[in-house]
């Protein structure tokens, strides 16, 4: 089968020279029958696998010796070029391996295996599914040659089956690295990477699970959670100012201001009221006030009383609070 019936010209730029080349000339494309594992005193297992997203199927054949060492393996390929050349790569790594190490083998390894140059992917996203097949035919065969069901060999959900990304570890990266956006997710895990129907509904297969569900989910759990914190930390005085949510700190700038400083101004025919607090590029909070009454247009409200307002809210809340007059 030659390369141009299996894809167009302008795609198959995004293909590897390893990946085109095992297209028209797989290397382990073959047959293995009982004749072959009597003669080498193995076991012959043969695993059949088809993939719905694409319409692929595979077959794959092992002789595995006394010692679980798989000898010598084939496989026949029905679908696209990708599916073969993944295929042919996918044997070629289980040779040589103990079964329960080759049914570590990912689809990713496959993929990896079949680059040109380390950072250069081998097969465009949109074909990245078809060498799924390959990790989950693996886990067939050695489901048959040890007696378990191939579902034994997967303890997690998988939301990415381009990348092989479980939904715990996609969670946990978003915990731990504080992730906000699903490009992110992407960056740290590769998950969406390829074909990209994990990201959101509209793919070309439907997925039980999305990342931007959820990212949502999990930003939302950490949110309340921080809440929780926080609130807890609040009522012990444990909270500092920064790790306040937005109320929390207008509050608190509120409180000191009225202990502090609203007395001082109101002596004088004055007030202030709080407008508003960011965050800054700069690393500072920003408060915004406004003067009220005799405060309003004073000499003094940009200098003396300003400052003695920072230098309060600095001293009693955080050192990194900016007072700006509006």
């Amino acid at each position: 089968m030659a390369k141009n019936d299996l894809i167009g010209g302008a795609l198959w730029d995004a293909y590897s020279k390893k990946v085109s080349e095992r297209m028209d000339n797989p290397t382990h494309l073959g047959v293995l029958t009982q004749k072959d594992a009597d003669e080498k005193n193995a076991k012959l297992i043969v695993a059949d696998y088809g993939a719905e997203s694409c319409g692929d199927a595979v077959r794959l054949y092992w002789l595995v010796d006394e010692n679980d060492i798989i000898i010598d393996a084939k496989f026949k390929s029905f679908g696209c070029g990708t599916a073969i050349a993944s295929s042919d790569m996918m044997v070629e790594l289980c040779l040589g391996k103990k079964v329960q190490d080759a049914v570590k083998i990912t689809n990713l390894d496959v993929e990896h295996a079949l680059r040109d140059e380390p950072d250069t992917p081998a097969v465009p996203g949109q074909k990245m599914h078809c060498s799924v097949m390959a990790y989950d035919v693996i886990k067939k065969a050695a489901g048959l040659y040890l007696g378990k069901n191939a579902e034994d060999f997967e303890d997690e959900i998988i939301v990415c089956e381009c990348a092989r990304v479980s939904l715990s570890t996609i969670k946990e990266v978003i915990r731990l690295n504080d992730l906000k956006t699903v490009e992110e997710i992407t960056q740290y895990t590769k998950a969406g990477a390829f074909c990209k129907s994990c990201i959101k509904p509209g793919g070309h297969e439907k997925r039980d699970y999305y990342l931007v569900d959820i990212l949502a989910d999990v930003r939302a759990q950490m949110e309340s959670e921080k809440l929780k914190e926080n609130i807890a930390k609040e009522n012990n005085g444990e909270l500092s100012f920064a790790d306040m949510t937005m109320v929390q700190k207008i509050k608190a700038v509120d409180k000191t201001i009225d202990e502090n400083i609203r007395p001082m101004l109101m002596m004088d025919g004055g007030d202030m009221e709080i407008l508003d607090i960011k965050n800054s590029s700069d690393g500072y909070i920003d408060v915004y006030i406004r003067y009220m009454g005799a405060c309003n247009g004073c000499a003094s409200a940009a200098t003396g009383t300003l400052f003695a307002i920072e230098g309060v809210l600095q001293e009693k809340l955080d050192p990194k609070i900016r007072v700006l007059p509006i």
